[in-house]
């Protein structure tokens, strides 16, 4: 049952029935609809701030599981990554210097290697950032191992073709000379015997009778065979390839034509005086990419160590050279 109120009018000196006018009630429930409303907003604001919405624990337990698959995906790039700076490593340092090969630059293998700091970048990127970064990582290794792999093929390449590089490398003496008994001049600043001034012997002069056969001291092709004028009388050059040449000077007879192909121990001519020459002897020269190397060191295939010792000590000694 409805409370009745009253008051008293001074007026009329009566007590009368309290009512309240329609604005007056329109007001009240104005006001209080609007501080329930200003109340709620209060709550959920506050409550928005410390409290996660349905679709954001959704999104966070989401963001929170691929965070967790970023790091252990970083985690294998990392190691894939270690791995392939070894193979590299292994590829320049061990096999190509084994086969005489130019390292392979880095910027060959992969045009942009970035170094990415993933702990702090991680934090900052969405899920998109994320693929994207993870992608760009493994498309990077991707590179790497495909080039890698095209020089493990050309490695393999240098593998079959070691026998074809050996037997094109220089490695005998160009006379008999089992006794070690007729190097008469090494490699190195001489006497010349003409002008008897010191200047630059490029070579090994090996003294021997006039008619003494001389030997192709690995697989080549004759580049020349004759005389040119240049005071190596009558000789030889030949081309063994991989950057290998080498040169026979001051032949009696040249038994071998330009184009020739010839093998390790074949005769291509015979010991003479021809040219600037003191004397009955061979003059020979080792190049290798052009420039001219000392040919004591590759007498390799026919000398025991102690032979070989005694050869070095005989070539390494100065004394004037017989051209």
């Amino acid at each position: 049952m409805k409370k009745i109120k009253y008051y008293y009018n001074p007026n009329s000196l009566r007590y009368e029935k309290l009512e309240t006018p329609l604005h007056v009630k329109l007001l009240r429930a104005l006001g209080f609809i609007a501080g329930s409303l200003v109340t709620a907003l209060i709550i959920v604001s506050i409550a928005f701030q410390y409290l996660d919405s349905p679709k954001e624990k959704i999104l966070r337990q989401q963001y929170e599981k691929a965070r967790e698959n970023y790091d252990v995906l970083t985690t294998e790039v990392h190691k894939l990554q270690t791995q392939m700076v070894e193979l590299e490593k292994r590829d320049n340092e061990v096999y190509r210097s084994i086969f005489e090969a130019s390292p392979v630059p880095d910027s060959a293998r992969v045009k942009e290697m970035e170094k990415l700091k993933e702990i702090q970048l991680v934090q900052k990127m969405d899920a998109d950032a994320l693929y994207t970064d993870i992608v760009g990582n493994l498309n990077n290794l991707i590179r790497r191992v495909t080039y890698q792999n095209q020089s493990y093929d050309e490695i393999e390449g240098f593998i079959k073709n070691k026998e074809i590089l050996l037997a094109a490398t220089p490695a005998i003496q160009p006379v008999n000379n089992k006794d070690l008994n007729r190097i008469a001049s090494g490699f190195g600043y001489r006497i010349d015997p003409v002008y008897k001034t010191v200047k630059m012997h490029a070579g090994l002069d090996f003294a021997a009778p006039q008619g003494t056969p001389i030997y192709a001291t690995a697989n080549g092709t004759i580049k020349l065979a004759g005389n040119t004028g240049n005071g190596y009388g009558n000789h030889v050059i030949i081309n063994h390839g991989y950057g290998y040449e080498s040169l026979y000077g001051h032949m009696y007879r040249v038994s071998s034509r330009p184009g020739q192909k010839v093998k390790r121990g074949e005769i291509i001519g015979y010991v003479g005086s021809t040219g600037k020459s003191t004397g009955p002897h061979l003059h020979y020269e080792v190049h290798k990419n052009g420039k001219r190397l000392d040919p004591v060191y590759f007498f390799y295939n026919d000398l025991s160590p102690e032979q070989y010792d005694r050869l070095l000590k005989m070539a390494a000694s100065s004394n004037q050279s017989f051209d």
